[in-house]
């Protein structure tokens, strides 16, 4: 008996060293808006070809397949489409974009506080799962969790955003 509970006293400290750890890893870098904010200012994300609002997007080049791409939007085309607000906002100009910005469009609280620039990096970020990314986001979707379509559904939101239909 003396050894069982010797086991658990020991054991207790090493449980809450890493509960401990596991808060602060979550709070230091975790996955949500605060995580995707930073990212897109950091330098290493910028240096990989990422930009920033008011950048030009055409710049910033996804490793994806846009023809790939154009077929799983049709995933999206259910809430989004690229000209036009739905009852998820219009993609067309979406790269560089702050999220939250398209007017008229009524965005949840958290993504409009988010202070998210869409990017390569955060938009695979966010599509790969939404709600864990964004806690509060009124995008209700599982995300997408192969990174391959990912990328190719980004490559396709990137080549769409400088086409001829979203140009006017």
């Amino acid at each position: 008996m003396r050894c069982r509970m010797q086991l658990a006293l020991n054991a207790a400290p090493m449980t809450g060293q890493f509960l401990l750890a596991a808060v602060f890893l979550l709070g230091a870098g975790g996955v949500g808006a605060d995580a995707l904010a930073r990212e897109a200012r950091s330098p290493d994300v910028q240096q990989a070809g990422v930009q920033p609002a008011g950048a030009n997007p055409a710049s910033a080049r996804p490793a994806g397949d846009a023809d790939k791409g154009e077929q799983l939007y049709a995933r999206c085309a259910a809430c989004h489409s690229l000209t036009v607000d739905r009852t998820g906002p219009r993609h067309c100009g979406l790269l560089g974009r702050r999220a939250g910005a398209v007017p008229g469009f009524a965005y949840s609280d958290a993504m409009r506080q988010s202070g998210i620039v869409w990017t390569v990096a955060a938009l695979d970020r966010f599509l790969a799962n939404p709600l864990q990314a964004l806690p509060g986001t009124a995008m209700g979707y599982g995300g997408v969790s192969d990174p391959k379509e990912r990328a190719d559904l980004v490559a396709f939101l990137a080549r769409a955003s400088s086409s001829a239909s979203c140009a006017s």
